[in-house]
C-alpha cells in the first residue's frame, strides 16, 4: 500500500488512466435493470473479448512458438500473477498434467501470496515487487524456462518484479494485460496486451479482462501441447486415464481413431500399458508394443511422425 500522500496521489492518476479502471455512463443505472436485461448488457459486453483476443494473434503466436522451443529444451511454463490473473494462470497449470500427460512441473502457477490467496485475498501480496523472484529462485529458474507475468492493470508490482528478474536470467518473458503501454509488456520480451476496455462492472478486472487472461493462456499452454505431439487429428492422445470417465475416453478414443470396436480397444490399451497413444500406433500399424514405444521416443513423441517412420 502507498505509504504516504504523495505515492498514493500518484497511484490514483496511474489508476485513473487505464481503460480496465474507468466506468461508462451508460451502465449507471445497472440496478435498476430487469434480470434479462442485465443478462443481455453483460453478454454484449462479453463478446467483445474474443475480438479483443484475436487483435493479438501475431503476438500469441510468437509466444507459442517460443515457448514449444523452451520445452523442448527441458524448461518449464511458469505463470505468475496476483489476484484473479494468479488464479488464471494456477488454473491453466493445474490442467494440464489431466488434460495432456504432462509432469506437474512442466507448467507451474504461482500466485502472489502463496497457496492460501487461490480461495482468500491476502493482503498486499500483489505490492511485494521481490516476492515473485523469491519464488522464481527457490524453482531454480533457468534460461530455458518461460514465465508468464497475467495483470489486468497492467503494473502489478508482483508481476514486473518476477519479469523483471526472469528477463535477466535469460528466460523468456511474456506479458499478458488488459491495458496498451503497460509496465509489464515493457518488462518482458513479448507483450500481449488485450484491450478489453472498460469492465461491466466498473473495478471488477475478473470479469472481460479474467476472461481474456483465460482465453490467452488456454491458447499459450494448449497450442504448445499441440506442437509437441500431445494431440492427434484434434483429439488428445496424451491424457492419463484418472477415473471412469477417463478410461471410457481412452477406450472410445482408440476406437474412433483406429478404426476398431470396442474390444479391440480395450485389449490395444492393455497391451500399452493404458497409453491411447501407443495404443493407436501399434493399431495403426500393426508393431509390437516395443517397437512403437521406440518409434515414439525417436519421434519424440509425434504419432504422426512415428506411423510414418514405422510405415
Amino acid at each position: 500500500m502507498p505509504n504516504d500522500d504523495s505515492s498514493l496521489s500518484a497511484l490514483l492518476g496511474v489508476l485513473s488512466s487505464l481503460d480496465t479502471e474507468a466506468s461508462t455512463p451508460e451502465r449507471g443505472d445497472l440496478d435498476m435493470l430487469g434480470t434479462e436485461e442485465l443478462v443481455r448488457s453483460m453478454n454484449a459486453e462479453d463478446r467483445r473479448v474474443p475480438e479483443a483476443v484475436a487483435a493479438k494473434t501475431t503476438e500469441i503466436a510468437a509466444a507459442v512458438d517460443d515457448i514449444v522451443d523452451r520445452f523442448r529444451r527441458g524448461g518449464r511454463l511458469i505463470y505468475i500473477g496476483a489476484g484473479t490473473a494468479g488464479r488464471v494462470g494456477v488454473l491453466d497449470a493445474s490442467e494440464c498434467p489431466p488434460t495432456f500427460g504432462t509432469d506437474p512441473s512442466m507448467v507451474v502457477g504461482l500466485i502472489a501470496g502463496g497457496e492460501t490467496a487461490i480461495r482468500s485475498a491476502v493482503e498486499n501480496a500483489e505490492d511485494d515487487d521481490q516476492a515473485a523472484e523469491a519464488s522464481l529462485r527457490q524453482l531454480g529458474l533457468t534460461a530455458d524456462d518461460t514465465v508468464v507475468g497475467i495483470s489486468a492493470s497492467g503494473r502489478t508490482p508482483y508481476v514486473v518484479g518476477g519479469l523483471t528478474f526472469a528477463r535477466a536470467a535469460g528466460a523468456l518473458t511474456v506479458a499478458v494485460a488488459s491495458n496498451a503501454g503497460s509496465a509489464v509488456g515493457a518488462a518482458a520480451e513479448i507483450a500481449i496486451e488485450v484491450v478489453t476496455g472498460p469492465e461491466f462492472i466498473s473495478g471488477s478486472t475478473r470479469l472481460k479482462a479474467g476472461t481474456a487472461q483465460k482465453l490467452v493462456v488456454n491458447m499459450l499452454s494448449t497450442l504448445s501441447m499441440i506442437k509437441l505431439g500431445k494431440t492427434y487429428r484434434g483429439v488428445m492422445v496424451d491424457l492419463v486415464a484418472t477415473n471412469e470417465k477417463l478410461r471410457a475416453r481412452s477406450i472410445s478414443t482408440v476406437s474412433r481413431l483406429a478404426g476398431v470396436d470396442i474390444d479391440e480397444a480395450v485389449a490395444a490399451l492393455a497391451a500399452a500399458d493404458g497409453s491411447v497413444k501407443l495404443a493407436l500406433l501399434m493399431l495403426m500399424t500393426g508393431a509390437a508394443a516395443d517397437a512403437a514405444a521406440d518409434a515414439l521416443r525417436r519421434t519424440d513423441g509425434i504419432l504422426r511422425d512415428a506411423i510414418t517412420a514405422l510405415s
